[in-house]
């Protein structure tokens, strides 16, 4: 990034979109945001989330070199103890905690609330949370495919896709890696959408369930119903096999999960034939 910079237009204004990211493996995780070429990352110590806009308060704990420098450079801050990534290098003001009924306020109670008992279909209803809009549905601002990914100590992480576009209309599917014959594209980038691609189809099919999610359809609510039935049999599944790891080989496992992704897929196919 310090090379190549970054940027595209976010909107019709013109705003150029920098990016927040998590980085994790099963023994530490990072959150990485980024401002032009400049960039600053927290080791996570307890649980953290990240939405659309900057959060690392303060210095962080690395950064690039003369960051402050920069900033005080340009008139951002003082000096040292006046430096705040968050504050200084965000193009609106922010509050310093946000409230409940935003999405970074939402995730952040969700997590708090769940320490220590976080699973991943946990998080995958957290990704379903409509009241502060995590799974969006508008037309133009929407949820346009999720993935939970569970990181396991010394064990094989399974990591769960939809695959296609707002998180509640869709099965998220489980993978293992390295992938095999579990279903892939090529990365693009690609010139046009392809309509005859999953997430095409699938998009098409829901475009009647997509407005007012928070509002009762009895054709919407049955195929909620039919989704959250089927993933929570793969879910349980998956969990069988992991409380039999030990007594088979790491081939076998994932060759289960591997079986399960197929099903999935299946299943999700016929959900919009």
């Amino acid at each position: 990034m310090e090379k190549y910079g970054q940027g595209g237009a976010h909107n019709k204004k013109g705003l150029n979109y920098h990016n927040s990211m998590i980085i994790a493996d099963p023994k530490e995780a990072y959150v990485l945001e980024t401002a032009g070429e400049w960039w600053i990352v927290e080791i996570v110590k307890n649980y953290r989330s990240i939405s659309n806009n900057l959060s690392i308060r303060g210095k962080g704990d690395i950064r690039k070199k003369s960051i402050i420098q920069h900033a005080v450079e340009k008139g951002y801050c003082k000096d040292d103890n006046d430096f705040n990534f968050k504050i200084i290098f965000s193009p609106s003001p922010l509050p310093e905690i946000f409230p409940l009924d935003s999405r970074d306020g939402c995730s952040l109670n969700q997590l708090a609330q769940n320490k220590g008992n976080i699973t991943p279909g946990m998080m995958m209803n957290f990704l379903r949370e409509h009241d502060v809009g995590i799974c969006m549905h508008g037309r133009s601002d929407r949820s346009v495919g999720s993935q939970v990914s569970h990181l396991r100590k010394d064990k094989t992480s399974i990591h769960w896709f939809t695959g296609n576009t707002i998180p509640c209309l869709g099965i998220f599917k489980p993978y293992v890696f390295p992938i095999r014959e579990e279903r892939v594209f090529k990365p693009g980038p690609f010139a046009e959408i392809n309509p005859d691609w999953f997430w095409s189809r699938h998009d098409n099919h829901v475009k009647s369930f997509v407005k007012k999610p928070k509002i009762s359809n009895p054709e919407r609510d049955e195929y909620y119903k039919n989704l959250r039935s089927f993933e929570n049999n793969l879910l349980s599944r998956v969990n069988k096999v992991i409380e039999q790891e030990d007594s088979i080989s790491l081939e076998e496992f994932n060759n289960v999960i591997r079986e399960i992704n197929k099903e999935a897929w299946k299943k999700s196919e016929e959900m919009i034939t």
